[in-house]
């Protein structure tokens, strides 16, 4: 479980950086994952005052290129024919 491997992480830290560790200056930054968001999981770090930094959401279907470069690019391509993969390259660089 993830828990297991909080719990060998803060072990770790306390053990390698135990003057970080004395003083809080230990961070952990997680992403959105599902097990980082487990009520198990909130409860373990607050129970063990590990501080965590949230990411911000990602969302994989509205990255930016897609959202804004990609659609630009198509766009200024349509209805053009190339010969080769040099000529499309140059093409959409320009």
């Amino acid at each position: 479980m993830y828990t297991g491997i909080l719990r060998l992480i803060r072990e770790t830290v306390r053990r390698k950086h135990p003057k970080k560790w004395r003083n809080r200056a230990c961070f952990l930054l997680q992403d959105n994952a599902p097990e980082h968001r487990a009520v198990l999981v909130k409860d373990f770090l607050a129970k063990n005052s590990l501080s965590t930094l949230k990411s911000p959401p990602y969302y994989l279907d509205l990255s930016p290129n897609d959202f804004y470069l990609f659609p630009q690019l198509k766009s200024s391509l349509t209805r053009q024919r190339f010969c080769d993969a040099t000529d499309v390259t140059k093409n959409a660089t320009k």
